[in-house]
């Protein structure tokens, strides 16, 4: 096999991972993203489309094949899982997230850090707090319309371009991971069109602001993102499953650990490729 060639399939197989890790709850596609070297290129043909693209889109159009395959692939069995077994694939998710803390502190540390970075981080946990107990407190329930699939696209977008956010971050807790994903799995256009429509303004309006976001104040941005991550994910533990029975108690720990050996092993790969 020619070297050109096993570079072409190489990409695709860092696309489908990165697409794996954009709809997978935990992995952020942006992180996988800076691990295979792909993210600053990215980063630059979004901020300068026009001028960048004739040396940029040829070198990404494996990655971008490759990210289709991966995020079309898992979507129908995630919405199949949390169907069907949604206590338990919860808590593999929760698993995948633990597992990845320990990565994405590493990252959020890379450039050093300030007190500044920790408030960030403590500020962004309050806020998500008081938002996602606010919701519970006031009994609100969302109901997924166009609107909230534009919101969709959002983080979904912002999963890519904020290295380290994971867009199931947000969406699980609100209640809109599972239907999202379900329409992603059946390629149902009601979704697919707003959530399209959010996640291409999203790149339009924010990824220079973002680039330069973390370029400027890098440890302080991504801390804020650590902080998200885990207040999100302790809204998102079944408790009542929990305490159920001891059956469901001893399945969702197993579930728990095994989804964060799992992230751990990726984290190992990551840093194998990176080296």
């Amino acid at each position: 096999m020619s070297e050109k060639k096993s570079n072409f399939l190489l990409r695709i197989l860092q696309g489908a991972l990165i697409g794996l890790g954009a709809v997978l709850p935990g992995i952020s596609g942006g992180v996988l993203c800076v691990v295979f070297g792909i993210y600053k290129p990215i980063m630059e043909l979004l901020a300068e489309p026009f001028k960048r693209f004739k040396t940029h889109v040829p070198k990404l159009i494996p990655v971008i094949i490759g990210g289709v395959i991966g995020f079309l692939g898992v979507a129908n069995l995630l919405s199949f899982l949390l169907e069907k077994y949604p206590a338990p694939s919860v808590c593999v998710f929760i698993g995948l997230i633990a597992g990845m803390l320990p990565s994405l502190f590493r990252e959020a540390g890379e450039k050093g850090r300030s007190k500044k970075s920790f408030i960030a981080m403590f500020i962004a946990m309050a806020l998500i707090f008081a938002l996602l107990i606010g919701l519970q407190v006031l009994s609100v329930t969302i109901a997924p319309n166009f609107m909230w699939y534009i919101f969709c696209g959002f983080c979904l977008a912002l999963s890519v371009i904020a290295p380290g956010m994971s867009f199931s971050t947000l969406l699980m807790p609100l209640g809109l991971y599972e239907p999202f994903v379900d329409g992603i799995g059946h390629l149902d256009f009601s979704i697919l069109i707003p959530a399209g429509i959010g996640g291409l303004a999203t790149v339009i309006l924010f990824s220079r602001a973002v680039n330069s976001l973390f370029e400027k104040h890098y440890s302080v941005a991504f801390h804020a993102i650590v902080g998200v991550v885990i207040a999100a994910t302790i809204m998102i533990i079944p408790f009542s499953s929990f305490i159920a029975s001891l059956v469901s108690f001893t399945v969702n720990l197993i579930c728990i650990v095994l989804g964060s050996i799992a992230a751990l092993l990726l984290d190992k790969f990551n840093q194998s490729v990176v080296k």
